[in-house]
């Protein structure tokens, strides 16, 4: 065989070119998310300035053409020359990977961009990219091109008032990398720019819109996150006035928490450790959740809420309708994983667990009337939690699973390999004929629903555990639900919503989806979840039949037929009224299909909307009706 690996295969990327090459090792991923992430490490940046005690004031900017400014009042870069480059210090920070003010200890104490390739990489990922720093009276500019290639060396444009200070670094993302969009999407900025304003008691952001007229917001908390917490429970009824605060600092490392009960059933507990959202929790978190179960069961033993004979509370009891914040700031933060996603020092979990517990127990006593609501809050989650313990025994699936006695619901498939087994929720029992008859039976298991399944928004555990249509997804996908859950037991990788594009099967979807939220969110967070899209028109012409999902994509193919051409469109029949031929045809056939995957990119605005939409309260539900019914379409009353 011959060898044609040579020295000459060896390649060496400089500068910036790494980065051009694999732009997903630096930000993730080139789709929508990994555009915005632009803006979150210019962002971070300017954040950073506020962290060390410099910036009051940040604003971002995206203009007409999608390019984006991001403002700061801090500091300003330093402009002189950088001893190990030879080049200017703005240059460096932006064509040198891994240089930085971040790795000394003294630019910066606390900082969330630890890497010191956030500007470097925005610059490299750029069609063109402008920097201005303000400092000691004079404007200094430099701006790079074609992937982060300096024009020319940095320079004085004009000079400012001697006491402004700060930077403003504007650019336009390339869509020779970016090529599924360079357009910034107004609603995912300022979500992120919002939690940022709350996680920094204080620091205004502004975030303008120039593509529409008079769009903008401003962000400022004086209060930080406890009117972070206040936001998280609009939506739902709390269980007592005031939000209990904590804040602490040990080593130079600082927590603070902010938290309120509600009448929920579903805790939404966010921790962040300098600004970034660490969704998969870590040693803060831990710290946190530990104490509150301490000091909660020690509490009600001691005041005899809780008698001797009684169980202990667990963490899930402890935590039941609870809206919590957890910030933590750290000099030297090491997070597990290249995402950031889950903070690892070991000796936050104390740090944590004492700063909280102190002040939380400190509150208890001086507010025993709180207290009282809490600890019995607490108790009737238990005694739910007990219940559905038992009401689970009838969900856990014994050996090999039985169709024929399994609520004789379930056409399960052949393969036994959850890699390549869906199962599709169909709505009714007649669609569900169909689509028995129309599946590929190897790999398609199909679960007819009969009516609408219980609102677990308004229910806990226990409840939805007596429903039989939710027993019947339980056992069917195999994982088990609460303290039983594992996500490695379930059976089938694709688990496919289909329901009819009218009002009702609008609602079953959204039923579906706030089950699978509340209860099963690793499925969600792992991508398994998926909604069928069945199609609105066929259009007949000669022999040729071709199925559309929608208005605009009937009239794009028949923009594309002669005009001489004689054609017929009909509207769909919902899925109950297809044969099973049509119905694989258009839905369910792997190689025809569309389907939507389901996926959770921002959990706490997913927790606002389904708490909005499916809980108690009525009016913020009917704002968002309001709000958004200009977006509807294709809507069948």
């Amino acid at each position: 065989m011959e060898n044609n690996y040579t020295d000459n295969d060896i390649q060496v990327l400089e500068g910036l070119e790494a980065v051009r090459k694999r732009p997903g090792m630096y930000i993730g991923t080139t789709s929508e998310k990994g555009l915005h992430h632009l803006v979150w490490e210019i962002v971070d940046n300017a954040v950073d300035e506020s962290l060390a005690g410099y910036c009051d004031d940040i604003e971002v900017v995206v203009h007409n053409d999608n390019s984006v400014s991001v403002r700061d009042d801090g500091r300003g870069m330093p402009t002189g020359i950088n001893q190990k480059t030879g080049l200017s210090t703005i240059e460096t920070i932006f064509t040198v990977l891994h240089a930085g003010g971040k790795f000394g200890g003294g630019g910066y104490k606390v900082s969330g961009g630890l890497h010191g390739v956030g500007a470097s990489v925005v610059n490299a990922l750029s069609t063109w990219l402008e920097v201005r720093v303000y400092r000691d009276g004079d404007v200094h500019y430099q701006r790079f091109e074609n992937g982060g290639h300096p024009c020319e060396p940095m320079k004085i444009i004009e000079n400012c008032a001697k006491d402004r200070t700060g930077t403003t670094v504007t650019f336009k993302a390339d869509p020779e990398i970016f090529k599924e969009t360079t357009e910034f999407n107004y609603d995912t900025l300022s979500t992120r720019l919002r939690e940022l304003a709350f996680l920094n008691k204080g620091l205004r952001i502004t975030l303008i819109d120039e593509r529409v007229p008079d769009k903008k917001d401003v962000f400022c908390y004086n209060g930080g996150i406890i009117e972070y917490v206040s936001m998280l429970n609009k939506n739902k009824q709390a269980l007592h006035e005031d939000i209990i605060y904590v804040e602490g600092k040990e080593d130079n490392i600082s927590i603070e928490v902010a938290m309120q009960y509600n009448d929920s059933y579903t805790a939404s507990l966010y921790s962040f450790t300098n600004n970034i959202n660490t969704y998969e929790g870590g040693t803060h978190e831990d710290g946190v959740k530990n104490a509150l179960t301490r000091i909660i069961n020690n509490y009600a033993r001691n005041n005899k809420i809780l008698k001797e004979k009684d169980e202990a509370l667990s963490g899930d009891d402890c935590r039941e309708g609870l809206a919590m914040i957890i910030s933590c700031k750290h000099p030297d933060p090491q997070f597990e994983g290249q995402t950031k996603t889950k903070l690892g020092n070991s000796e936050v979990r104390k740090i944590a667990s004492d700063v909280f517990g102190e002040g939380l127990e400190r509150f208890l006593m001086e507010n025993p009337t709180v207290a009282k609501t809490i600890i019995e809050k607490c108790m009737t989650a238990s005694r739910a939690r007990i219940a559905a313990k038992r009401a689970r025994e009838a969900t856990r699936r014994k050996g090999d699973l039985d169709v024929t006695n399994f609520f004789g619901k379930l056409a399960d498939c052949k393969s036994k390999d959850a890699s390549v087994s869906e199962i599709f929720l169909v709505e009714g029992d007649s669609a569900g004929g169909s689509a028995i008859k129309g599946r590929d039976s190897i790999t398609q298991a199909i679960l007819p629903l009969r009516g609408k399944i219980l609102n677990v928004e308004k229910a806990r555990l226990d409840r939805a555990l007596s429903n039989e249509e939710i027993r019947t997804i339980i056992t069917a996908f195999g994982t088990g639900i609460g303290e039983d859950f594992n996500l490695d037991k379930l059976r089938y990788h694709k688990i496919i919503i289909m329901t009819d594009a009218d009002v009702d099967g609008s609602h079953i979807r959204v039923l579906l989806l706030t089950l699978f939220y509340r209860f099963f969110k690793p499925i969600v967070e792992a991508g398994h979840i998926y909604a069928a899209q069945p199609p609105l028109f066929v259009i007949k012409h000669g022999k040729t039949i071709k199925y559309v999902l929608n208005e605009q994509e009937r009239d794009e193919y028949l923009a594309t037929l002669s005009p001489t051409t004689k054609y017929d469109i009909a509207r769909m029949k919902g899925l109950g009224e297809m044969d099973a031929e049509e119905l694989n045809e258009t839905t369910m056939d792997i190689n025809k299909r569309v389907l939507r995957q389901i996926t959770v990119d921002d959990a706490i605005l997913a927790d606002e909307v389904f708490s909005k939409l499916m809980g108690e309260e009525v009016e913020p539900r009917r704002e968002f009706i309001e709000t958004n019914a200009t977006y509807a379409t294709n809507l069948d009353v």
